[in-house]
């Protein structure tokens, strides 16, 4: 099974809140490039984050492929959240999955994931998508691809 996880694109420096912050043209346009890696995988779920950004990110995600796939607000991918609790939701979504959120949550879930701690995150910047094989145990996943947009 492959995991993916993708970080918003560059968003506003400010706004009311943090999840009110929107994305910028260029996160826009780094959004659509990462977006082209996932073209003709069979996706079975998209898992997106309640900020802004990140829905933001899944939209343009779904425009620019093309996709009619729902996305699945989830309360637990805000960037602050437990990289172990976020481990343990994937059971609920079977088959190909792509959750779009924010560091430090994505590149802790990622270290976790890959080497089940969370001394070694993996480092990406805005609109990076990781891909992840295996079953979805901290420290028995494979990184299968890490694309930066930039």
């Amino acid at each position: 099974m492959t995991l993916w996880l993708l970080r918003h694109g560059e968003a506003e420096p400010r706004a009311r809140s943090d999840a009110e912050r929107a994305l910028t043209e260029r996160g826009r346009k780094e959004v659509r490039k990462s977006a082209e890696h996932l073209r003709g995988r069979e996706l079975a779920h998209i898992l997106v984050s309640p900020y802004l950004r990140a829905q933001q990110t899944a939209e343009l995600v779904r425009e620019t492929l093309g996709l009619t796939l729902p996305l699945t607000t989830v309360d637990w991918a805000t960037p602050d959240d437990s990289p172990r609790t976020a481990a343990d939701r994937f059971e609920h979504y079977p088959g190909e999955c792509l959750l779009v959120s924010h560091n430090p949550l994505l590149g802790n879930l990622s270290g976790l994931l890959l080497h089940g701690n969370l001394q070694e995150p993996l480092g990406l910047h805005t609109a990076s998508l990781v891909a992840l094989d295996g079953d979805i145990v901290p420290g028995l996943m494979h990184l299968a691809g890490l694309h930066h947009p930039h």
